[in-house]
């Protein structure tokens, strides 16, 4: 493994991570405990030493895993996790430092964990980065050590531009992937600028990435890849990081194309990623561990030539660009 900075919080981290939405079994299918502690477990085993999970992920479920395991282990493993979701409507008027103290006390008691490493506001409304009594709620938490570091995830570029503006903003999670390039514009300088590290959520685009899907693919009545599409329950960004489904696969063909000997293609995806030394980490989820094993396997793999990556752009360019690169 190998392991990079994360920005103003002084870690180094993994540079592929663990993302912890569907650890515990496939979106729709149910929390199975034994199988999340299986892959976190194989993940610390592997170095990965940063996980990301969030309150609002199966109910807390698998934020209580993550707390399990982490304390059950010797290696020092950060352990990220999000609040503000489980505000309902999810509206900026929600967002009081109250409710949230709330959240972050309530993660510390599902986690176990004396103080979190990482608490990240999680994609809230536009407009409440513009409150600065909200960000100033997490220095309280930090001198009471309750948190360690701020951070937000973010569903579009500018929002996290402005978060940045915020001293105590140390991270900023954000969607980026082959299809989905307008963060490595102005978003990718300005995070270098201000010393802000860069955590990479939905690198697969929802696992359109890996190449296993076709047109005909079907998913799960509770899985967001079935109702989510066209942004019916949250951001349309979010599943298959807002790309048509249709128009991904004729995408990822051309891919399957430039790879012709490769069955998979999650690690070339991570890799080209990677190839990006502004991000600090890739957080991909798995439900199972031969997932997992699959995106460390990035790692080591041989890197992309300069000619692949071209080529890859270019597919971007041709298939996705048009739809997708202005929106978030």
């Amino acid at each position: 493994m190998n392991y990079r900075s994360l920005g103003k919080t002084n870690f180094k981290v993994s540079e592929i991570s663990l993302g912890t939405w569907q650890v515990g079994g496939k979106w729709g299918s149910g929390f199975d405990d034994k199988t999340a502690e299986n892959i976190i477990n194989t993940a610390i085993d592997e170095g990965v030493n940063f996980i990301d999970t969030a309150d609002v992920y199966e109910n807390g479920l698998s934020e209580a895993a993550v707390g399990r395991v982490v304390r059950s282990r010797n290696e020092k493993v950060y352990v990220a996790t999000k609040c503000g979701r489980q505000i309902n409507p999810h509206v900026d008027e929600g967002y009081t430092p109250k409710a949230l103290r709330k959240f972050v006390e309530a993660s510390l008691k599902n986690t176990g964990l004396e103080r979190l490493d990482l608490i990240q506001l999680h994609c809230p409304p536009t407009d409440t980065y513009y409150r600065p009594e909200i960000f100033g709620l997490f220095e309280d938490l930090k001198k009471e050590g309750k948190i360690a570091n701020l951070g937000v995830s973010v569903e579009k570029v500018e929002e996290g531009i402005k978060a940045m503006q915020y001293d105590n903003v140390t991270t900023v999670q954000i969607i980026f992937n082959l299809f989905r390039q307008r963060p490595a514009e102005l978003f990718f300088r300005e995070a270098e600028k201000n010393n802000v590290g860069i955590i990479v959520r939905v690198p697969l685009a929802s696992g359109l990435l890996t190449g296993k899907f076709d047109k005909n693919t079907s998913f799960d009545k509770e899985d967001h890849r079935n109702f989510n599409r066209d942004g019916e329950a949250f951001d349309k960004g979010e599943t298959f990081s807002g790309v048509n489904f249709e128009k991904g696969i004729e995408a990822v063909n051309e891919l399957n194309e430039l790879f012709p000997d490769v069955d998979n293609l999650a690690p070339i995806a991570l890799q080209w990623i990677l190839n990006h030394p502004e991000v600090s980490t890739i957080i991909p989820g798995a439900s199972k561990e031969e997932h997992l094993l699959s995106n460390l396997s990035a790692v080591d793999r041989k890197k992309l030539t300069q000619a692949q990556i071209k080529k890859m752009n270019a597919i971007y360019k041709e298939y996705i660009k048009a739809d997708v690169h202005q929106r978030w």
